[in-house]
């Protein structure tokens, strides 16, 4: 459907009659729903399993951005999403995510309500996630020959080049 009538705000705030990417028959939008987030996981994810028999796994995760106030003080602003995944990746969110991880959320946000024990209505907003990264790598125990301290088969020769990586 083409709407003539649509009109943008540039940068500046003055109206433009065409999309920002210049053109003119402009689309009617569909809604978009999307979340992406980096952060550190801040409790273990904890996995359930629905009636039906699917998991469900929830875990917290912040993220924090550093600014500096009018007072020109460094200051920290830290923000916690709560993240629910299903099926497979929850599985996988439950077996290799634990407190302290950076991850990368991917998803959209979903607002739940319900009324408390003491007849007060809560509501929360949460990110049900499609896509779930694991940014740092899980700590792993050293095969035997690299246990060995001290010796020249345990130390890092100074001839590694960026190209014998394997990341």
């Amino acid at each position: 459907m083409l709407d003539a009538s649509a009109s943008y705000l540039s940068q500046d705030g003055r109206q433009d009659a065409q999309s920002p990417h210049g053109a003119t028959g402009v689309r009617e939008m569909a809604n978009l729903n999307k979340v992406m987030i980096i952060g550190n996981v801040g409790t273990d994810p904890e996995m359930r399993f629905t009636p039906n028999g699917n998991p469900v796994t929830t875990f917290r995760i912040a993220t924090s951005r550093m600014f500096t106030s009018s007072e020109g003080e460094r200051r920290q602003e830290t923000e916690w999403f709560t993240v629910v995944t299903w099926n497979k990746l929850a599985e996988s969110c439950n077996q290799f995510l634990t407190k302290g991880r950076r991850a990368y959320v991917e998803g959209r946000l979903r607002t739940r309500a319900w009324e408390g024990q003491d007849g007060q209505k809560r509501s929360r907003v949460e990110i049900v996630a499609d896509r779930v990264l694991f940014l740092d790598r899980q700590a792993t125990a050293p095969l035997p020959e690299e246990a060995k301290v001290g010796t020249e088969e345990a130390k890092v020769g100074d001839d590694l080049a960026a190209e014998d990586l394997p990341f």
